[in-house]
């Protein structure tokens, strides 16, 4: 049997980011009740723990390739079962993180993981992130978000670049040659305040899957009209 410890640790390493024995025990912790609360309801369709590791665990730690998270303020848009938000917040525990999700039987799991966890400077919050961005506790407040949703990027943007601060970061996890999509994102970027900086491409450790990280640099406020209900940004996308 595969020993999920060393996978872990081995596949950070690779990454450049070393994990403590506290981390692996906690992300033990975090395999299991995902597992387990699995079996109730559609969080994960990834079943198998090396998977789990491989595919969620170390997919999630490659940002560390994109960004500094130790003491920053985070915040993890669509968060889902807790990728990428959760991890990181296990391998950077100085940072301060927000785990945002629309559905509360999400955030009612990410809840009971970092209560059973014992995890301080985290937070899992039900909400939209269209409604969050115009909310002065949230809009414009964080130093990083991150988001690893299944969503085109000019919308990702809209979602995303008003709870940044200026100076700050939006890191859009994506799949293949985001190429086609990051142009097409452009103008969305740059009217919500954003500078295209760089995609960082990585190899999730063990596995054949290469993966990219678009890093967008907060340059200036965003406009107050910005960000519009979801179904506006999708009839009409910032072009």
């Amino acid at each position: 049997m595969e020993n999920l410890d060393t996978l872990l640790r081995t596949g950070a390493e690779a990454l450049d980011c070393p994990l403590t024995d506290e981390a692996l025990r906690q992300f033990r912790v975090y395999a299991e009740m995902l597992l387990d609360a699995n079996r109730h309801m559609n969080l994960t369709a990834v079943t198998a723990p090396a998977d789990i590791y491989r595919r969620h665990f170390l997919d999630s730690l490659a940002l560390g390739r994109a960004a500094a998270f130790d003491g920053k303020r985070i915040i993890d848009v669509g968060t889902g079962a807790g990728f990428p938000g959760l991890p990181i917040k296990l391998a950077w525990p100085n940072c301060s993180m927000t785990l945002l999700d629309s559905l509360q039987k999400r955030v009612s799991f990410l809840t009971g993981i970092c209560d059973a966890l014992h995890l301080s400077g985290v937070t899992a919050l039900q909400g939209r992130a269209e409604e969050l961005g115009r909310e002065e506790t949230h809009r414009e407040v964080y130093d990083i978000a991150l988001s690893r949703a299944v969503a085109r990027l000019d919308l990702l943007a809209e979602l995303c670049l008003p709870l940044v601060k200026p100076g700050g970061l939006f890191l859009a996890m994506k799949t293949g040659d985001a190429g086609a999509e990051t142009l097409e994102a452009a103008p969305a970027i740059e009217a919500l305040g954003g500078r295209l900086d760089e995609t960082v491409s990585y190899q999730v450790p063990d596995t054949d899957a290469v993966r990219g990280i678009v890093v967008i640099e907060k340059i200036r406020a965003t406009p107050d009209t910005y960000p519009r209900r979801f179904a506006k940004m999708q009839k009409s996308p910032i072009r």
